[in-house]
């Protein structure tokens, strides 16, 4: 996705919400070998106003027209995960480069049918698995690469809220979302964890799945929703065997009664080392005492940022 000074990429964005703000939109200005030429929403009022705090020349809502008006070289897909499938393969199909939020799809067929799709049409297809593109990540990766943990046995990769429902957009909605906190943020831990490992074959996988607050409360940290129309699971609690004899524990919930209000964190316990990813921490236990053998002082921060710079160069 290389453009010169003369002539930059044109970047369309589907879905006028807060990521598409915040994250794609926000970075696309900063890129003068980017120019934001299109954004497409179901509403149109919110086409507009987005449109206008970036001097969007075409806001719509349809998005077949915008591709065919806008004719635009990136796609920034964020719309709702039900539209995910839909709105890439038509960027797909229309010759351009797609930038999707995650979850990549609903389905695992629908998600290997796009990545097919991508390959056929040469174009590059990527999803905003930011965590992974974190300095710590790197830097851990690296460190289990070179086998200063020995064998990796046990991975605990954590994603918790006490009370942190998404009170916006349609985080409560199986039919849009496809589901809770496991496609929204158990997700993020999930992949961080497996780049770190290597992505190790995996031979079987277990989990239980809860729905026992969020359609019982109605308020949290992150605003307030309607239990009664509450579709999603609150928490999962899974394990993950790898063919290779490891395990990788993950545990998310939106609504779990925890002290804190959110952990966010992978731990790999070697044979040799452990570590913990944010920030990136690697350590052994000496005699009873604990040794740093490497560590980083906070988490990078700017793993957004490192993964929209990774996709667009």
């Amino acid at each position: 996705m290389n453009a010169t000074p003369s002539s930059p990429l044109r970047v369309a964005i589907i879905g006028a919400g807060q990521v598409a703000d915040k994250v794609h939109a926000a970075y696309y200005r900063t890129r003068d070998d980017l120019q934001m030429v299109a954004v497409c929403d179901s509403s149109e009022a919110q086409a507009q106003q987005f449109a206008g705090r970036y001097g969007i020349p075409l806001a719509c809502t349809d998005v077949q027209a915008m591709l065919a008006t806008a004719r635009p070289d990136v796609v920034s897909v964020c719309s709702p995960n039900r539209f995910h499938y839909e709105h890439v393969m038509q960027a797909l199909a229309a010759g351009c480069h797609v930038m999707c939020e995650k979850p990549p799809a609903m389905t695992v067929e629908e998600a290997d049918t796009m990545r097919r799709a991508a390959r056929h049409a040469g174009r590059v297809l990527a999803y905003d698995f930011h965590h992974r593109f974190a300095l710590d990540a790197l830097l851990l990766r690296e460190q289990v690469q070179a086998g200063v943990l020995g064998e990796v046995y046990v991975t605990i990769a954590r994603a918790l809220r006490r009370c942190g429902v998404p009170g916006w957009g349609v985080f409560t909605s199986k039919t849009l979302s496809g589901g809770g906190p496991l496609i929204d943020i158990g997700i993020h831990m999930l992949d961080a964890a497996m780049y770190v490992l290597g992505f190790p074959a995996v031979r079987r996988v277990s989990a239980h799945s809860f729905q026992r607050i969020g359609n019982r409360k109605s308020s949290g940290q992150f605003g307030v929703w309607d239990p009664t129309t509450f579709s999603v699971e609150d928490a999962v609690f899974a394990t993950i065997e790898f063919r290779n004899g490891g395990i990788l524990r993950l545990d998310t919930s939106f609504a779990l009664n925890i002290p804190q209000q959110s952990i966010m964190n992978v731990e790999f316990c070697g044979e040799r080392a452990g570590a913990t990813l944010f920030p990136a921490h690697v350590y052994q236990d000496e005699d009873g005492k604990l040794v740093t053998l490497c560590a980083r002082e906070a988490a990078d921060d700017n793993r957004h940022l490192r993964s929209m710079e990774h996709t667009s160069t």
